[in-house]
């Protein structure tokens, strides 16, 4: 792994005209977080099999973590329930995906590599998350958790926001994945129903767009 050495700038006052003398000192907390966000950068290279709306290519693991972000800012008032911690659905959001830099990119209707997500997952978040200072990475564990898990009323709201977000782009382009992988309408509303469980506006509106693709073929 690339390492680099982290510093932090400390300016100390001088009694002359030439202002301030720059002191570096080590720090092994921000040393750490930088590590962090220079591994994460890997997440870019990581692609999902959800089209980008022009259909051109395959969007990747940070293209949709940032969509569902900024669905998290548009779409809030959509959420099921009233007393809804958005910062903390905004983290979710933000960073279920991170442990496929190791894990990769498990397709939602790919029974074979299904079977082995838990496990190839809960390994990388051991991983990556334990690259930050211990109290960040308990945090960032915890948040995953809480999304994986699905109990909680902004873990339910991100989850919705994470299925939602492939329906829309298989809707504008005319089935392009759907059709690519042979899945039928029956497998996206039993893999997606839980939708609701976050918002029931959500879910309805998913059902008209899955009823009407059908009828206009975006299946296989």
């Amino acid at each position: 792994m690339f390492s680099v050495r982290a510093w932090l700038f400390y300016a100390e006052p001088r009694h002359h005209e030439c202002g301030f003398k720059g002191v570096f000192m080590s720090n092994d907390r921000f040393d750490k977080q930088i590590q962090f966000i220079i591994e994460i950068d890997r997440l870019k290279q990581v692609y999902r099999q959800t089209y980008l709306t022009d259909g051109s290519r395959f969007e990747n693991s940070v293209e949709h973590s940032w969509h569902l972000a900024m669905m998290v800012l548009v779409l809030s008032e959509y959420k099921n329930y009233e007393n809804l911690d958005l910062s903390r659905v905004m983290k979710m959001v933000l960073i279920h995906d991170i442990v496929e830099i190791d894990a990769g990119d498990t397709f939602l209707y790919d029974d074979n590599l299904l079977k082995n997500q838990k496990e190839r997952e809960t390994t990388a978040a051991d991983r990556i998350f334990n690259l930050l200072p211990a109290d960040q990475a308990e945090s960032f564990r915890e948040l995953w958790d809480e999304f994986e898990i699905r109990q909680t009323r902004e873990a339910k709201f991100a989850a919705a926001l994470d299925r939602f977000q492939p329906i829309l782009h298989n809707v504008i382009t005319k089935g392009k994945s759907w059709k690519h992988h042979g899945v039928k309408k029956e497998q996206v509303v039993r893999k997606c129903r839980h939708m609701k469980e976050g918002s029931a506006v959500f879910w309805e509106y998913a059902l008209r767009l899955l009823e009407s693709a059908e009828a206009d073929g975006y299946f296989s």
